[in-house]
């Protein structure tokens, strides 16, 4: 087996009772990090540390990590004007945030016979969210629902530079 030592320095192709002698002798591990390889790869090394670290690497991850929401809107197909302006606007808040948005048509009685009034209105809505999103899915019937997924536009978010604290000698 190939055998990397802690250091990161490559030892060569060692015996498996070679390795683990080495290993013994450091008080480290012996962990076979390629088995695949030919010969396989096996790296010295303190497990339980590896796997603080990895963890620890795991929670900064998804720390950083951004959650998309799916909020509803839900509107009618005979929506008087400011109504639609109003809902338009909330849309466009929950854009802005990150979040997807659902925006439901729902149909009453003799309204499901005109299914072309709710597309239109979804339309409307789509083509006044032009400038901040854009609908992943197109207005799709679903019962007495008529639904349409909007998905705020990417942008280009700059992370704040963290001001470096300076390493104090004697701590590690």
């Amino acid at each position: 087996m190939r055998l990397i030592l802690e250091t990161g320095e490559q030892v060569g192709v060692v015996p498996l009772s070679q390795a683990l002698g080495i290993a013994r002798e450091r008080n480290l591990d012996l962990v076979e990090v390629a088995p695949g390889a030919v010969p396989p790869v096996c790296r010295i090394l303190d497990y339980g540390k590896f796997r603080y670290e990895q963890t620890k690497k795991e929670r900064e991850a998804r720390k950083h990590q951004k959650v998309v929401l799916l909020k509803e809107v839900r509107l009618t197909p005979k929506i008087d004007e400011h109504d639609l302006a109003f809902k338009t606007r909330t849309i466009e808040r929950f854009l802005q945030t990150g979040d997807k948005v659902k925006v439901t048509v729902r149909f009453k009685g003799r309204e499901m016979a005109h299914p072309q009034l709710g597309k239109q209105v979804l339309e409307e809505v789509a083509a006044k969210l032009k400038a901040v999103g854009t609908a992943e899915r197109t207005p799709l019937m679903e019962g007495r629902n008529m639904t349409m997924i909007m998905a705020p536009l990417a942008q280009k978010v700059e992370k704040p530079q963290k001001a470096e604290t300076p390493v104090q000698a004697g701590s590690a």
